[in-house]
């Protein structure tokens, strides 16, 4: 087990946040697919060790960098994506998610129909969307390329469909 940590400085890399780590990526590649050889001194013997990169532990911000998508403004959940029911205040124009995630609860959890602690007035009747599989989320990227190949230029469809 090895701890790479990123740490923003003014040079903050942000959106260019895969060309910072393109060199990481290539290399957890590289042990994933063809491996190291690499000597085990307890038995005395050289292997092909491979590895994996299984998990990572970030703050939202964080997050929102190594997604690629925004942790701020209306559409910045990362679980609801573009089907958020976040709004707006009234005073102030900040984004709000209060009373968002009622949907998620069982439908028939009581919460769900509580009009006093919530929105006022207003029961909870839509359902949480689906997990996307793994082949409906490459669908949902394939028509975005890396920064190192396009860089600086939104992908269709943001700030309106997506972030």
């Amino acid at each position: 087990m090895f701890l790479t940590m990123v740490i923003p400085d003014p040079s903050n890399p942000k959106r260019m946040i895969d060309v910072y780590l393109q060199l990481l990526i290539d290399e957890l590649l590289q042990l994933w697919h063809v491996g190291v050889r690499t000597h085990d001194h307890a038995t005395n013997q050289v292997f092909m060790m491979r590895a994996v990169f299984m998990w990572t532990v970030n703050d939202l911000p964080a997050y929102g960098v190594a997604s690629g998508w925004s942790s701020a403004g209306i559409m910045s959940c990362l679980i609801c994506m573009d089907d958020t029911s976040a709004f707006h205040l009234q005073h102030g124009r900040k984004a709000c998610y209060f009373d968002c995630h009622r949907r998620f609860l069982p439908q028939d959890h009581p919460y769900r129909r509580n009009k006093k602690a919530f929105i006022k007035n207003c029961q909870e009747r839509n359902i949480a969307m689906p997990k996307l599989t793994g082949e409906e989320i490459s669908v949902r990227v394939k028509e975005y390329s890396s920064a190192i190949k396009q860089p600086l230029i939104h992908p269709p469809g943001y700030g309106t469909d997506h972030k």
